[in-house]
């Protein structure tokens, strides 16, 4: 028969063996992990700190979306606005440098900043001479006007922009520029693109080309399509040489207007024609039009060379070297044909041939020893014809 008083006695008993047996366990657990116990403690007898760290993790969990799409509708980020800064400052400092000059005048610090260093969004020619009265480059003060006048047209032009300007660099305002781009000539001119490298259609070929405004302007529009109208200052010597020459040779008309037969003189046509053939073949036209220097004195020893060492240039006083040279052999050549073609005395004729003949040689040996120093090729034989023709 089921007691329930018996029950409940044996319940309580059992229920006291468990209790006990649990403290027993508990407390021989707790001694050998006590810090997995306090985790546990912490848990168990605070459900509410469980409940709060599940809130806070479903809390953070639902904010991620919204910090992304705050991230997305967000304008870009403070280094392309300090890059468009800086690129702004830049373009205000060149825009007022060339109010006050056409050409600005740059030395190590500028070029790296302004022209080779990011962020640049405008194009720049720079011109790399050498001014100064010590290093004797008359060439460099031609150019330098060419390069004004071409600034200038740009400068005062309705097309102006901040797209394009023109700077120089000095090399003793700025050797170590020179350095870096490996340069060891001047004049010299270079496009520096708005986007990428120079290229080495960047680099003006001066000695083919001549540097005249105009083909300065056509160059600067092949590299950039910005097409610049060159406005040059009006120049009145060439009009007064004119009228003086006019009035002079007016004026000898005149005054022998009434023995007119020095016009038909053959021998003073022959003169005349000799001296403008003279003029020509010597060079002197290349010279109006490419402005050579007059002579090249090296800075290191001071020895002065005449002649140019290439055969793509030569010096004003090579021409006149050359000139004088074709003269001489000229005179030699006719008084080789006065000799053969006058009855005078035999002995005389003689002479004159002899003087006519040395002329003619040492002259002419003269003339090919300057060609041999220009053409290193020279004599040319026909084996070497044949392989350049390969």
């Amino acid at each position: 028969m089921f007691s329930i008083t018996a029950f409940a006695a044996r319940h309580k008993n059992y229920k006291s063996q468990r209790l006990r047996r649990s403290e027993r366990l508990h407390a021989d657990w707790t001694t050998q992990n006590p810090i997995r116990w306090q985790r546990h403690v912490s848990q168990s007898e605070h459900p509410s700190v469980m409940a709060t760290v599940s809130a806070k993790t479903f809390a953070s969990l639902s904010v991620l979306p919204v910090f992304f799409l705050l991230l997305l509708c967000l304008p870009p980020g403070g280094g392309q606005k300090k890059k468009e800064n800086l690129l702004s400052e830049k373009v205000d400092q060149m825009m007022e440098w060339s109010s006050r000059r056409s050409v600005v005048r740059m030395n190590g610090d500028k070029f790296r900043r302004f022209v080779k260093a990011p962020p640049r969004n405008y194009s720049v020619i720079v011109m790399f001479t050498a001014l100064q009265p010590q290093r004797q480059c008359s060439v460099c003060r031609q150019a330098n006007e060419e390069y004004q006048v071409l600034a200038n047209s740009w400068r005062y032009s309705s097309a102006f922009s901040n797209k394009l300007f023109f700077t120089v660099v000095d090399y003793d305002e700025g050797a170590d520029v020179f350095q870096q781009l490996n340069m060891n000539s001047a004049p010299t001119f270079m496009h520096f693109p708005a986007k990428g490298k120079p290229k080495r259609a960047d680099t003006f070929d001066l000695q083919r080309i001549g540097f005249a405004s105009e083909q300065l302007a056509k160059w600067i529009a092949d590299r950039t399509d910005v097409q610049i109208r060159v406005f040059r200052p009006p120049n009145y010597s060439g009009t007064i040489a004119l009228a003086l020459l006019v009035s002079l040779v007016g004026g000898l008309l005149y005054l022998r207007r009434n023995n007119l037969e020095f016009i038909y003189n053959k021998t003073g046509w022959a003169m005349a024609a000799l001296c403008v053939v003279f003029a020509m073949t010597s060079g002197q036209m290349w010279n109006h039009i490419r402005g050579p220097p007059y002579a090249h004195k090296n800075p290191q020893n001071g020895q002065v060379s005449y002649i140019h060492g290439s055969s793509q240039a030569q010096f004003v006083a090579e021409s006149h070297i050359i000139l004088l040279l074709n003269a001489a052999i000229t005179m030699g050549m006719v008084l080789l044909n006065e000799a053969a073609t006058s009855k005078g005395d035999v002995g005389k004729r003689r002479i004159i041939c002899l003087v006519g003949l040395g002329l003619v040689v040492f002259f002419f040996s003269f003339l090919l020893s300057i060609f041999r120093s220009k053409y290193h090729g020279y004599p040319y034989s026909e084996e070497k014809t044949e392989a350049e023709d390969r």
